[in-house]
């Protein structure tokens, strides 16, 4: 199908910056966890091209929030309120 083509490849994201407040760590092959403060918030999926949050701090528990093609919005979508969101 020509519109699957259109979809962006995805590779693994490249870690959160040092001094990030929000940070997130492959714990999968196609799921990331999201920790903020040094505790989980949540998760992210990879499902295909599609980002899949998942907020809570256990996955078997976690309840999914959004869905979207970029990985920073799927990470700010699970950080707490005033957390930094991670630049694209």
């Amino acid at each position: 199908m020509p519109s699957l083509k259109e979809l962006p490849p995805r590779r693994p994201e490249p870690p959160a910056p040092d001094d990030s407040p929000v940070r997130w760590e492959r714990i999968d092959l196609d799921r990331y966890e999201v920790r903020a403060g040094g505790a989980t918030v949540g998760f992210i999926d990879v499902v295909g091209a599609v980002f899949v949050a998942l907020a809570g701090r256990r996955y078997d528990r976690a309840v999914e929030v959004l869905q979207t093609l970029d990985f920073a919005v799927a990470v700010g979508s699970i950080s707490p309120p005033g957390a930094e969101r991670p630049s694209p």
